[in-house]
């Protein structure tokens, strides 16, 4: 046994291919010219991801739109709409650097995805040669699509999220039938539900209760077996190399997010001011047992919003530190987030996304090489 490593998913797309999402969006290009240069980037992802030494590879989300709005629209300008679906949602998230992102809105039933994850996935698997990991929305996240006081005529608010939880677990259910080993469910909203910030309404609303219930709708939908490679990512953003609820101390969120009966969960870390702090949390709240499953906690050891690359002795040290807190068979590592969870991301610190981007392998491959340090110093 070794301490496991995996990536959450995103990596910075390389220019090229921002600029031809640009150009699509302009009209300046065929959908099928487009599809060329996603093509190509996930082809450099998975190859160069395979290079670091990961033992479990994706190919960077280069066809997502973003980590949120894949099932819903073909880019992050939202051409290609799906149905039922208007442009001017509410926010998601309101960024420290002062951007922010948009949900489409729903405007009636049935709620259907327009694209699963899978559907990438299937493209992406014949380009490598290790096992690939597939991230999945949350049904939390996409709950925002529905107004937040506002009942949709003839669609009630149950009646969505039937639907939406019946889509989710397809979703999830497909990545696994796709060839995925692994699925891990993108839950930043996790945190954000506990900041309230009163240009952003809906994160006033106390709602973390309402999204652990629901997100347990559809995780407690598969077995233990299946769970035990069903995964939670939680961080506070990671957009333009900003974020949007690091000042949310940790502990609103975990003692409620340990409750979904996932088997692992994916965790920013790296970044935090007082990983102690975290790492007793983590020790405190995680289950031996959820359900059937003992949680495992990936702690984030590489943070993809700042350039400097994390020494594998650094990764190293961290892990040995986090065994103190939480059991040894139950850690494994990770990065804090995907390096670019939205497709078009400038990465202002980077300089560019094309530097980003090799920093981002240079950093994965430390990942790497310093958990397999860990694992040897802790004896495993």
């Amino acid at each position: 046994m070794t301490i496991p490593t995996e990536p959450v998913g995103s990596l910075p797309r390389p220019t090229k291919l921002q600029e031809a999402i640009a150009a699509y969006d302009a009209g300046d290009i065929e959908f099928a010219q487009l599809t060329e240069q996603q093509d190509a980037a996930c082809r450099d992802s998975i190859e160069r991801m395979e290079a670091t030494g990961s033992p479990i590879v994706s190919d960077g989300e280069q066809r997502a739109s973003s980590f949120a709005t894949y099932p819903l629209a073909d880019t992050l300008a939202g051409a290609g709409l799906a149905d039922n679906l208007a442009g001017d949602g509410q926010y998601f998230a309101i960024f420290d650097d002062g951007h922010h992102r948009q949900l489409p809105r729903l405007t009636g039933g049935p709620f259907r995805y327009k694209t699963f994850a899978a559907d990438y996935l299937e493209k992406s698997l014949p380009m490598a040669t290790k096992p690939m990991k597939q991230a999945v929305i949350a049904p939390s996240m996409l709950a925002l699509l529905y107004p937040l006081d506002d009942e949709i005529d003839g669609y009630s608010r149950e009646q969505f999220l039937d639907d939406l939880c019946d889509e989710c677990e397809k979703d999830i259910r497909k990545a696994f039938g796709a060839g995925a080993v692994r699925v891990s469910i993108d839950f930043t909203e996790g945190r954000l539900a506990n900041k309230n910030d009163p240009r952003n309404p809906w994160t006033g609303r106390h709602m973390l209760d309402q999204f652990i219930e629901l997100n347990n709708r559809v995780i407690d939908r598969f077995s233990p077996e299946e769970r035990a490679n069903i995964g939670i990512h939680t961080c506070p953003g990671g957009d333009c190399d900003s974020v949007h609820s690091a000042d949310v101390d940790y502990a609103e969120l975990l003692p409620s997010m340990f409750k979904m009966n996932a088997g692992y969960f994916l965790m920013q870390l790296a970044s935090e001011a007082d990983k102690d702090h975290v790492y007793q949390l983590v020790g405190e709240h995680s289950r031996d047992d959820a359900n059937g499953v003992p949680q495992v906690a990936f702690v984030g050891v590489i943070n993809p919003l700042n350039p400097r690359v994390e020494t594998p002795e650094e990764v190293r040290d961290a892990l040995v530190r986090a065994s103190n807190f939480i059991p040894k068979e139950r850690l494994g590592s990770t990065d804090d987030c995907g390096f670019s969870p939205f497709s078009i991301d400038v990465k202002p610190k980077h300089g560019s996304p094309d530097a980003a981007r090799d920093i981002a392998f240079e950093k994965i491959t430390n990942r790497v090489q310093g958990t397999a340090m860990a694992s040897e110093e802790l004896g495993l």
